[in-house]
């Protein structure tokens, strides 16, 4: 369950109209915090941002389902019809075992290098006209300093 401030952030980014990955970005950043300060691990950089995008899904930030395997867009499908029934009962022995699980992974995961070294490779994998325009909409929607 992400935390109350984490939600409010991502409605306030919304409201300013940042686009939804922006919005998402904030669940990331709050996962990236729960591994640095030992509440769990993540066996890679990857696993901790969609642990994040999952959770954005789950509170309603419209995000559109990823590029990759059937299962990994089936997996968003159901976070995104999740958002839409918030008060499912969740199954507290799976819970439990999640956590465990996540537990026992490392904590290198939200490292400045590692997130460095993810961010590099998933930039490499995009166009330079795709980085060139996301870049000029980061500067168009950036708050005046």
């Amino acid at each position: 369950m992400p935390e109350k401030e984490t939600i409010e952030r991502s409605h306030e980014d919304a409201r300013e109209g940042k686009a939804p990955s922006t919005q998402a970005g904030e669940f990331v950043r709050e996962e990236m915090h729960h591994i640095r300060e030992g509440k769990h691990g993540a066996r890679s950089t990857q696993q901790a941002v969609v642990i994040g995008l999952s959770k954005a899904r789950r509170a309603g930030v419209k995000l559109s389902p990823p590029k990759g395997s059937p299962s990994l867009r089936k997996k968003a499908k159901q976070d995104s019809a999740a958002a839409a029934k918030p008060n499912r009962k969740i199954s507290g022995k799976r819970s439990r075992a999640v956590s465990a699980a996540l537990k026992r992974e490392p904590k290198s995961a939200a490292s400045s290098q590692a997130i460095s070294r993810q961010a590099k490779k998933s930039a490499a994998k995009r166009s330079k006209s795709t980085r060139s325009a996301s870049a000029s909409a980061a500067a168009r929607t950036r708050k005046a300093a």
